[in-house]
Parts: C-alpha cells; sequence; structure tokens
C-alpha cells in the first residue's frame, strides 16, 4: 500500500510540476515583434480557428464605418485597449499608423496578438482593419472575436 501511495505521490508531484514549468513559459516566453507585428489589411487568413480578422475586404468582418478621421479612429482604439487589464503594446503606435497589442488570460496568462490600423473608408469616415489571434492552441473559443466586438461596441458608444 505504502508503494502505491509512494507512486501516486510521484505522478501528482510530476503533474504539477508540469503544469508549473508550463505556465512559466506561456507567460515568460518571448514576443517577437517581427512575428507579431503585421498588416492585418495585408495578412493571410490563418488555416485554425483561433483568430478574428476585420477588415474592408476578405476577412472574417468588415466592422463598422467611423464618422471620423482614420488617426483619430486609431487614437480612440488605443484608448479603449489600453483601458483594458492585462493589455500592453507589443509593438508601433498610433503615430506610426498600426499598434500590436498583447492581451493575456487571467488564469495562465495566454498571449493573444491584436495588430489595428484604421483606413478610409470608401463611404467617407473611417474603418478599422483588426487581426487578433491567439499564440497556443488551435482554438480560442471565440475570445479573440468577442473582445474586438466589444472594443468596437465601446467605440461606437463613445467609450474612448
Amino acid at each position: 500500500m505504502r508503494r502505491v501511495l509512494l507512486g501516486l505521490e510521484i505522478v501528482l508531484g510530476v503533474l504539477i510540476l508540469a503544469a508549473l514549468v508550463f505556465g512559466a513559459y506561456v507567460r515568460l516566453a518571448p514576443s517577437d515583434p517581427a512575428r507579431w507585428h503585421v498588416d492585418p489589411l495585408e495578412v493571410a487568413q490563418p488555416g485554425y480557428p483561433g483568430y478574428y480578422l476585420m477588415r474592408p475586404s476578405g476577412g472574417s468582418s468588415t466592422g463598422p464605418v467611423f464618422d471620423m478621421a482614420p488617426a483619430d479612429l486609431l487614437a480612440a482604439f488605443d484608448r479603449v485597449a489600453r483601458s483594458e487589464p492585462r493589455v500592453s503594446v507589443l509593438a508601433g503606435s498610433v503615430d506610426e499608423g498600426q499598434v500590436t497589442y498583447v492581451a493575456r488570460s487571467a488564469l495562465w496568462g495566454f498571449p493573444d496578438y491584436i495588430s489595428v490600423r484604421a483606413v478610409p473608408a470608401d463611404e467617407g469616415g473611417a474603418r478599422l482593419a483588426v487581426f487578433s489571434r491567439l499564440r497556443f492552441g488551435q482554438s480560442d473559443l471565440g475570445v479573440n472575436r468577442a473582445r474586438i466586438e466589444d472594443w468596437i461596441g465601446r467605440l461606437r458608444a463613445g467609450g474612448a
């Protein structure tokens, strides 16, 4: 009986250690801007479901038109994104015309990357081009889409 308990303790210890190592890797793995800071207007749609791509054409959706200049729209989006907990800028800036953010999940700190630009809309005003995607895994269970739709809703409500 003692050998069985000792074996279970060892297995449990190994599983706990593996979970801790995985958690540390997820939180501490470097984010290379050269890989993640991409133009949402030019990027190809990934071959997995863990992303949301909003752009004037060829994406998951086109998104709304905002009655403001592209630079003002990007600045407003930046204020909304930066107001969120666990969101930071990886690369770019409003002045550069494109920003890539890292948004981390609350429990494990899984990173999602959100690249955004604002472009003139054919109808006047401006639209956002946003590419939000996960780093680890294949499916995000709709988290990236829900996040961007929430941020767009806040922009439309004047929450910037």
